[in-house]
């Protein structure tokens, strides 16, 4: 679950180039048979934009893909419209349908590392100037338990509350000051429903995604879903208990969760576009898709930090995602793809010219510069990287202050090791029912839950 962007030149001729360097370098490679011209041509497939992208986003991706072919003209790119979905990764792997290069969120990596579907790639990435510079806890999420690299980590978040501001003022409340408890963050949501009719918070429920915010609240309230060793199921835990019992009575005593249709990441990234939610939480850089997808008002968006229980366990959940090669790849294809995976995701984020001309490029071409990031290498290179795109900064940064001022503050703790996007995907069905049902009983779904996760893990 994750985001995207990256770097250079001028957005408005670049794209234009980008267009005419594409359908003059297309041929150079058969990317079917992975075969590579006689005088050393390749050619790629990559992760271009999301489905529903704006034009802007897309014009700005095609001028960065135009500048790096032009630093590299033996290296054509081809861009695909594509996005992880939990449901349909699997059906795209075995068909043979992804890019050459893709993303996947960590929680991915493992499994497919284990069954040879991705490429080691630790000779390209070792010889990058930065290799040495890695957050090592970022850079274990793409190796093997051997230590191969089989990827290029190219983003790190921490879950946060993404608030609608305009609401906050509508009914009364404070928007510089976003709930910080969850008995605040009810009420909260109560007086948004209240005086607004709008929902006052929404979670995801489908595509994995349920699954997913019900683990970020767990750890908030200081609870896990399996053991460390991913070998013991633990979704029937009090943590897991107190969220559902509060979210039940938030849709059915106070009517502020919304009684609309199930929402995934996408859903309700277009509820909160079009302010029809007051709060809900995902990952601190999804401000970037509410930008290119969903006609986000800056004016009234906020960010805030995952309200926290009083306990020593409680943390904010972290992830990422994995710049992964296909393993139908070749070698000409592979270094290919690691190369632009350093362009367009990694280099500026260690290097001043690289992030000046990824920043102006994205501004130019009105693409969000300067949303909050956690540190892929440490705390100073993050601080070095803000302080070179200062000047092209074009997000409403004083309205996300709540989450920069504190989140380095809060324990970050990883996704479930074993079987992560499975677990999502059963626990889907227990935030389901308590959104749809008024008289589901928490304790029976969630030890019925509980079981089925065991059998996962014990597989």
């Amino acid at each position: 679950m994750s985001s995207r962007r990256r770097t250079t030149a001028s957005a408005g001729a670049l794209a234009v180039l980008a267009v005419s360097m594409l359908a003059a370098c297309g041929s150079s490679v058969n990317a079917a048979d992975g075969k590579a011209s006689k005088d050393g041509k390749v050619t790629i497939s990559v992760e271009g934009w999301r489905p529903g992208s704006e034009q802007a986003t897309i014009d700005t991706f095609k001028a960065q893909a135009a500048a790096f072919m032009s630093a590299n003209p033996k290296i054509t790119i081809e861009p695909k419209e594509w996005e992880w979905k939990g449901e349909t990764f699997a059906t795209q792997l075995a068909g043979g349908t992804l890019p050459t290069t893709f993303r996947v969120p960590f929680t991915d990596a493992r499994g497919l590392i284990e069954r040879n579907q991705i490429l080691d790639v630790s000779k390209q990435v070792n010889a990058l100037p930065y290799a040495k510079k890695f957050n090592p806890s970022v850079l274990a999420a793409v190796q093997s338990t051997d230590g191969k690299i089989f990827g290029l980590p190219t983003g790190v978040y921490g879950m946060g509350l993404h608030y609608n501001r305009d609401l906050f003022k509508a009914a009364g409340l404070d928007p510089d000051n976003p709930p910080t408890t969850w008995a605040d963050l009810r009420a909260d949501a109560k007086a948004i429903h209240d005086k607004t009719g709008q929902p006052g918070f929404v979670t995801m429920s489908k595509g994995n995604t349920g699954g997913w915010d019900l683990t970020t609240f767990t750890y908030a309230m200081g609870g896990r879903m399996e053991s460390a060793d991913g070998k013991t199921a633990t979704v029937n835990n009090d943590s897991t208990k107190q969220v559902l019992a509060q979210l039940k009575a938030m849709r059915w005593q106070d009517n502020s969760v919304g009684t609309g249709a199930l929402l995934d990441w996408g859903g309700i990234n277009q509820a909160f576009g079009a302010g029809k939610a007051g709060m809900y939480v995902s990952g601190s850089d999804v401000y970037n898709a509410l930008v290119q997808q969903n006609n986000v008002k800056p004016g009234s968006y906020g960010l805030g930090l995952l309200p926290m229980a009083d306990s020593t366990d409680a943390g904010v959940l972290g992830g990422g995602s994995i710049a992964a090669v296909s393993a139908k790849a070749n070698q000409a294809q592979a270094d290919a793809a690691v190369k632009w995976n350093d362009f367009y995701y990694m280099r500026k984020l260690s290097e001043q010219d690289a992030a000046v001309a990824d920043a102006k490029t994205l501004n130019e071409g009105k693409q969000p510069v300067g949303t909050p990031q956690l540190p892929v290498f440490d705390a100073a290179t993050l601080t070095s990287y803000n302080d070179w795109i200062k000047p092209y900064v074009n997000v409403p940064i004083d309205q996300m202050s709540a989450f920069t001022n504190g989140i380095n503050n809060q324990k970050f703790l990883a996704e479930p090791v074993a079987h992560t996007q499975e677990v999502y995907a059963l626990l889907d069905s227990v935030v389901q029912k308590v959104l749809t049902d008024k008289n589901a009983d928490v304790n029976q779904v969630l030890d019925k839950a509980n079981t089925q996760a065991q059998a996962l893990l014990d597989k």
